[in-house]
């Protein structure tokens, strides 16, 4: 994530601010800069002052303008009624509901830096509305509130282009109680959307691409029954050796995971790496102190290097808070070789275009 700043006052900002806690202008984030800007009213309409927007003119997302849940901006001149990322959600929770709206809120936080770090990649972001067959498209469920049996429960996960993720996840506490209960080192709501966005990737970039050969000599060969395999991981476990070729034990439940696990952990690194680099930070490099790079247009060795010495920093800093390290985790040579892998494919990728609108999303009705 890069570090933004008022173009008014010069006051550091987040990337959820809607103003400026120093000058009190209203603020939002324009996908087409992939920056924060501050806003000036333009009768119904909204002003730039980032000098590259010209006389272009904004209107905000409609989950910004109506429910307080977002702060992006669309361009005044398309028919978009919802912001790059809002128009992507096809099932949103019923808002009625005690302790969902909160919840939504949190689960719309995550996507957006998901997005973010989308776009960034230059990857495809086309709605499931604009196109059925390779759209992508967000589905937020809350469970029943008097469930009949476990399979009325809402499963997070991805099938068809479409990304399901069950609303308790935004719940810190039952999130926490479930990554105990299956022995994870590492569970997020961040961390969801990205292991859930490379199984769609996967669909659209690989499965159809003539390389993919390529894919399953790196991460295995996909056509493996994948119902069979999960049975056999929840079973057994991961094979003893697992930290020496996956990323984590679920990698080694099948190709698929292997690939959604090593490409969200690649999202973890490009992200984190960006918020130092942007920050400011320096690292201590072989005897020499070093400003960390953005790592946008480097080479996968280099980043490497850089999240090697960063990894220590974020985790030495944690534990001086007495907080759990933010990222347990061992890469191995085979794993980085399957994170460079990643950054190759990502990085060859075509720019996308931009998409038109489609309809607004369902909310869910609850039992």
């Amino acid at each position: 994530m890069n570090v933004f700043f008022c173009q008014h006052c010069g006051e550091r900002l987040f990337f959820e601010n809607t103003f400026c806690i120093s000058c009190n202008n209203t603020l939002g984030f324009l996908p087409d800069q992939l920056q924060i800007s501050v806003l000036k009213p333009a009768g119904n309409q909204w002003s730039s002052l980032i000098p590259e927007t010209g006389k272009r003119l904004y209107r905000k997302c409609r989950n910004y303008e109506a429910e307080n849940a977002c702060n992006w901006m669309v361009p005044a001149d398309g028919a978009e009624a919802f912001c790059t990322s809002c128009r992507l959600n096809q099932v949103i929770p019923d808002l009625s509901a005690p302790g969902n709206r909160e919840s939504w809120v949190r689960m719309e936080a995550a996507k957006r830096r998901l997005i973010y770090s989308l776009l960034k990649l230059g990857l495809s972001l086309t709605p499931k509305t604009v196109d059925a067959v390779n759209g992508l498209a967000f589905a937020f469920l809350a469970d029943p509130a008097t469930p009949m049996c476990e399979s009325e429960r809402i499963l997070t996960g991805h099938m068809n282009g479409i990304i399901t993720i069950n609303l308790e996840e935004a719940d810190d506490a039952v999130r926490e109680k479930t990554r105990l209960n299956m022995r994870e080192v590492y569970r997020t709501l961040l961390g969801h959307f990205r292991h859930e966005c490379a199984h769609y990737y996967w669909d659209l970039l690989v499965r159809p691409s003539p390389r993919i050969d390529e894919v399953r000599a790196m991460f295995g060969d996909e056509r493996l029954d994948y119902q069979t395999a999960l049975q056999k991981h929840y079973q057994t476990g991961p094979p003893p050796d697992w930290g020496t070729r996956f990323v984590t034990p679920y990698a080694a439940a099948h190709p698929w995971e292997d690939w959604a696990e090593t490409w969200s952990h690649y999202m973890h690194i490009m992200d984190t790496l960006e918020s130092a680099s942007a920050g400011g930070v320096e690292i201590r490099l072989k005897g020499e102190h070093r400003a960390l790079q953005n790592p946008y247009g480097l080479d996968f060795p280099s980043i490497r290097e850089n999240w090697h010495a960063l990894r220590f920093v974020i985790n030495s800093l944690n534990r001086s808070m007495g907080m759990a390290d933010p990222y347990p985790f061992i890469l191995s040579d085979t794993v980085t070789n399957k994170l460079a892998f990643i950054h190759g494919w990502i990085s060859g990728m075509p720019v996308p275009r931009s998409a038109p609108a489609g309809p607004p999303p369902v909310q869910q009705v609850l039992r």
